[in-house]
């Protein structure tokens, strides 16, 4: 039904809401475990996307969530579990849709990667292995092209000497890492001030957590940064968004954030308002591509900023079928 169409279809018609009605009613025939959170609700079908139903992001750490179209995924990834939590797992029937996503979203975000020298600092996604982050970071190092580019576990010096070559060769130095990695970066007080620094994720329990403000506040410090970027993904999701200053996210044209109250789960907030972070994610086509996240966050007129995480996980009237 659906394909790698998806990404063009968007871009074509610009009409959102009707592709994001087509797969809500495809994923509630054949995705079991969506169709039956569906039923248990018992609400009329939506007519628009603010009414279709969010599935509980904790339902992919118990359940597989795969269209009844596949036998089997073509990869399995997991999240960090960090704090040893269970991890999820997000079961992908096609590769190449992931692909063509994230390299659309980084590409419009950040640049062609041809262009750059893209060095990474994943330490604890690569120790625990079966990352998707890291796919996608492998893959944008491979469409680099570069012989500079690759994966960095702690490793200051050589991370100096490739930016400088970087720089040197007219190639544009990305640095992506996880935030206590850039944090551990930081201490060396290298200057990166030609560089774009991406961080991802939060301090997976190796430092103490920081809000979005102070953490940048301290790399532009230490690493004479003018800006520092984020990349908003997770495990469960096939798209990123990405923010290039001031915390304020923006979505490729396939992926859209919503805000719920966190009291009242089935309610939507209006713009500006605080509250739970709901993600449509069209390129999750054999999966789910509404997923209730454990963020809280607001929707501004140019894009959508985080604000921590929803302290009670299991989120009332949302829990139907965790158990």
């Amino acid at each position: 039904m659906f394909s790698l169409d998806i990404f063009a279809e968007i871009s074509a018609t610009s009409d959102f809401e009707t592709l994001a009605l087509e797969i809500y009613h495809y994923q509630k025939t054949h995705c079991k475990m969506y169709g039956e959170y569906v039923r248990l609700l018992n609400r009329a079908d939506p007519t628009s996307f603010n009414e279709i139903p969010f599935l509980p992001i904790d339902f992919f750490k118990q359940h597989a969530i795969l269209s009844d179209a596949f036998d089997n995924a073509a990869a399995i990834f997991k999240s960090s579990g960090t704090g040893g939590d269970a991890r999820s797992s997000h079961y992908v029937a096609d590769i190449n849709v992931y692909k063509k996503s994230f390299s659309l979203a980084y590409r419009q975000a950040i640049g062609p990667p041809e262009n750059q020298v893209i060095l990474a600092l994943l330490p604890n996604y690569i120790s625990q292995g079966d990352s998707s982050l890291v796919f996608m970071v492998n893959e944008l190092i491979s469409q680099s092209n570069n012989s500079l580019s690759q994966f960095l576990l702690g490793d200051v010096a050589t991370l100096k000497t490739a930016y400088l070559e970087a720089i040197s060769s007219g190639k544009v130095p990305v640095i992506i890492g996880v935030s206590y990695a850039l944090l551990d970066l930081a201490e060396h007080g290298v200057d990166l001030s030609e560089a774009i620094v991406i961080e991802t994720g939060g301090m997976k329990g190796r430092r103490q957590e920081l809000s979005k403000a102070e953490l940048h506040a301290i790399l532009k410090e230490k690493l004479n940064l003018s800006s520092v970027y984020s990349e908003y993904g997770m495990t469960e999701l096939l798209s990123q968004a990405y923010s290039k200053q001031e915390g304020v996210f923006h979505c490729p044209p396939w992926m859209k954030v919503l805000i719920r109250d966190v009291y009242d789960p089935l309610q939507l907030l209006e713009e500006g308002k605080k509250g739970g972070v709901n993600i449509i994610d069209l390129a999750n086509l054999h999966s789910c591509s509404f997923i209730a996240t454990q963020d809280m966050g607001r929707v501004l007129k140019d894009g959508f900023v985080l604000e921590g995480r929803i302290e009670m996980a299991d989120l009332r009237g949302c829990n139907l079928l965790i158990d």
